[in-house]
């Protein structure tokens, strides 16, 4: 299979090639084509999508809005209405759509071996498909397939980014050399000093190549510190990369009331059923602390809420209520599948602690939501809660940060023992920190950023110089 993608690899490009030059480079579209395969992944990225959607209505309404995307079912209307109803965004204008067919080529079952590597070159056979039928005069990729900008330079587009996070980093090489047991790391080769060996390599070399496709961009935005700092060493055109928190819905969740019931205390959890999200972790830790609680006290609810891409989250939820069983806390836990954003802001109002256990998580949006509603973060110790997110706030602790089961069950105790008052406080600090993350700020940055790349765009609908 990965033979065949290089050959089409290698076919894309001259085609590509002969489009661009032979052709005169094709008459580039006056438009933005947003390239963003999975428009109901219905995560912080899918938020970015929309909100940039807006931004560039905002910011220049002659441009026109494409998005590339492989739901086949997804139309105008149908995605103007989903970012409204999924993430409370208001598009100017329906979004003009491009239909993708070769999607299987980046789905992570496709390549059950050199995964990395097989997704990114098939990317670029996604982007082929995507630029030939249509052209825009700049390349949006907020997916994070940095294998496509080299193409769609060629096809002549301006390329820029939102960058979530490096799709390869040093913490991933360090964990290979450590031989610690991951998602991303499993036990046949964290065991193996050879295979690891093999890993490290491998590792090495799609870091190089990650890093000269990235230097293609003329603009990367990146979501936090903590990516910054991987994307300034890995692409090396610091002058290029820029700071733009993500859009976080701190103005409808501020208005939330910081009282909550002292009946049964809620906990909250809200993430994709991916792998890397570590929802395991949270059951347990979620088991260790109710096994813990004080009997005079009410045991917890935790409601984990999520969105299913594919089949495989769809068997992972499975797995994950099969496991509430087993840790005996079924009838203390809730799942939620795909909610609509005012059903999410319902369960947001109730919770007393949110729940977010992914290692490096480049940003976490959902962090900022959890404080913006009043409820308590507990965040994974490490990249962007640690670096951005979950600081003191005028003095003030603002939430919990943690890695291991334990710490994590230490920290949900803390909360629901915690006297209203001291609640309340750390609540009310949160929510202050929050507002440093708002969707406003985003727009402005996002704005100012780009200004510079728009802002010489002649009549015809071309860049000129």
């Amino acid at each position: 299979m990965l033979m065949m993608i290089i050959v089409a690899l290698i076919t894309a490009i001259l085609v590509g090639f002969c489009v661009g030059v032979i052709n005169g480079r094709r008459r580039r579209k006056r438009a933005v084509g947003f390239f963003h395969p999975y428009t109901n992944d219905g995560g912080g990225g899918e938020r970015v999508l929309w909100c940039a959607v807006r931004g560039i209505q905002d910011e220049n309404p002659n441009l026109h809005c494409y998005v590339y995307t492989g739901d086949h079912d997804a139309t105008p209307h149908s995605l103007m209405a989903r970012a409204l109803d999924r993430f409370g965004v208001t598009l100017l204008s329906p979004p003009k759509v491009v239909h993708l067919y070769k999607r299987n080529w980046i789905e992570e079952a496709t390549y059950p071996h050199l995964t990395m590597i097989g997704q990114s070159l098939g990317s670029m056979y996604l982007a082929w498909e995507a630029l030939y039928k249509f052209t825009p005069l700049y390349y949006f990729d907020t997916s994070g397939y940095a294998f496509t900008y080299p193409l769609a330079r060629l096809f002549g587009c301006k390329v820029i980014c939102y960058t979530h996070y490096p799709t390869i980093s040093s913490d991933m090489l360090s964990r290979v050399r450590q031989r610690n047991l991951m998602y991303n790391n499993d036990t046949l080769i964290a065991k193996s000093a050879w295979l690891s060996r093999c890993k490290i390599i491998y590792y090495t070399f799609f870091s190089y190549l990650y890093g000269i496709v990235g230097s293609f961009t003329h603009l990367a935005m990146v979501n936090s510190s903590w990516t910054k700092s991987h994307i300034e060493k890995l692409w090396r055109v610091p002058d290029r990369i820029k700071r733009v928190y993500p859009p976080c819905d701190t103005s409808g969740l501020q208005v939330l009331s910081l009282e909550r019931s002292a009946e049964i205390p809620i906990m909250i959890s809200v993430a994709q059923f991916r792998p890397e999200k570590a929802h395991t972790l949270q059951l347990e830790a979620f088991s260790a602390a109710v096994k813990r609680l004080d009997p005079s006290l009410p045991k917890p609810k935790f409601q984990i809420v999520g969105s299913c891409r594919n089949k495989s989250d769809e068997e992972r939820l499975q797995m994950l209520k099969k496991k509430a069983i087993e840790l005996n806390v079924n009838e203390l836990v809730e799942f939620y599948k795909n909610v609509t954003y005012k059903d999410l802001v319902g369960l947001l109002a109730g919770a007393v602690a949110g729940i977010h256990s992914m290692t490096d998580e480049h940003f976490g949006i959902s962090v900022v939501e959890y404080m913006a509603a009043g409820a308590i973060p507990i965040a994974h110790n490490s990249a962007g809660p640690k670096m951005d997110i979950v600081l003191d706030e005028e003095g003030q602790q603002t939430g919990f940060l943690a890695c291991t089961v334990e710490e994590y069950a230490d920290a949900m105790l803390r909360i629901v023992r915690m006297p209203k008052a001291e609640r309340l406080k750390m609540a009310a600090a949160a929510r202050r920190r929050a507002r440093r993350f708002s969707e406003q700020r985003f727009y402005d940055d996002f704005k100012a950023v780009l200004r510079p790349i728009l802002c010489h765009i002649s009549g015809d609908g071309l860049q000129t110089n």
